[in-house]
C-alpha cells in the first residue's frame, strides 16, 4: 500500500510560526491588519497572504532567508524522518509559506526530503511579487489540491494551523496540534494529537502494525 506524509512547515516542522516571525519582522504594519483578519477568517489567506507579502521590499529577501535559517527545528524530527526511511514511507512538505524560506531551514535534511511545495517569489521589482502554482478558492497553497495530484492510497497529514485545515480534512489520518484541532472539531474529523515527532513517529508506528493487523 502506498502512503505518503504531508508535513506543514511552520510551527510544525520548526517550532515557531516562521512565516509570521517574518512578516511581523520585514512588514509589521501591514502585519498587525491583515493577521487578525485572516485568524477570525474575516479575511482570505489567498487574499491577506498576498497583501502582506507584497509590501515587503525586494530588497528584504536576503535577510529573510538568513532570518529563517536559524529557526530551530522541532526535536525528533531527524528522527523521524529515519523511521520513514526505514517504512519507505515519503516525506511531502506543504507550506503557505516562502519556498526560500522552507528550502534554507531544510538544506541540511537533503534528499530526505521527496519534495518541497510553497510559495514562489519574484524580486524584480521594488516589493516581492507572489507566484503561486497552487493558488485556488480561499487559499495561497491549495494544500489539499497538491495532495490531490500525488498518487496514493493513504495520506498521513500533519499540522498546527488554520493554513493546514483543507489538507487535514482531506486526508487518511492526521496529527494535529492546537488550533488546529478546533478546526477539525468543527467538522467532527478524527485526529491524533502531538507534542513533537518522537509522539508523531511512536503514533504512527503503531498505527501501521494495527494496519497490517488488519
Amino acid at each position: 500500500m502506498k502512503r505518503i506524509v504531508f508535513c506543514d512547515f511552520d510551527g510544525t516542522i520548526t517550532v515557531e510560526e516562521t512565516f509570521v516571525a517574518m512578516l511581523k519582522q520585514f512588514t509589521p504594519e501591514v502585519a498587525a491588519q491583515v493577521l487578525p483578519e485572516i485568524y477570525a477568517r474575516r479575511v482570505t489567506l489567498r487574499h491577506g497572504v498576498r497583501q502582506m507579502l507584497e509590501s515587503v521590499p525586494s530588497s528584504s529577501y536576503p535577510a529573510i532567508i538568513e532570518f529563517t535559517r536559524s529557526q530551530p527545528i522541532r526535536s525528533g524530527f531527524s528522527e523521524f524522518l529515519d523511521f520513514l526511511a526505514t517504512e519507505q514511507i515519503p516525506l511531502v512538505v506543504v507550506s503557505g509559506g516562502l519556498q526560500g524560506m522552507v528550502e534554507a531551514v531544510l538544506e541540511p535534511f537533503g534528499t530526505r526530503i521527496s519534495a518541497i511545495h510553497a510559495i514562489d517569489v519574484k524580486t524584480a521589482g521594488s516589493f516581492l511579487s507572489v507566484n503561486s502554482r497552487y493558488e485556488g478558492g480561499s487559499e495561497m497553497v491549495a494544500k489539499a489540491q497538491i495532495m490531490a495530484t500525488y498518487d496514493v492510497d493513504e495520506s498521513i497529514a500533519i499540522g498546527d494551523s488554520i493554513t493546514d485545515w483543507s489538507l487535514a480534512l482531506a486526508a487518511s489520518l492526521v496529527f494535529a496540534r492546537p488550533p488546529l484541532t478546533q478546526y477539525l472539531e468543527e467538522h467532527q474529523k478524527f485526529y491524533l494529537v502531538w507534542d513533537d515527532f518522537v509522539d508523531v513517529r511512536n503514533q504512527l508506528a503503531e498505527w501501521l502494525i494495527n494496519k497490517r493487523k488488519g
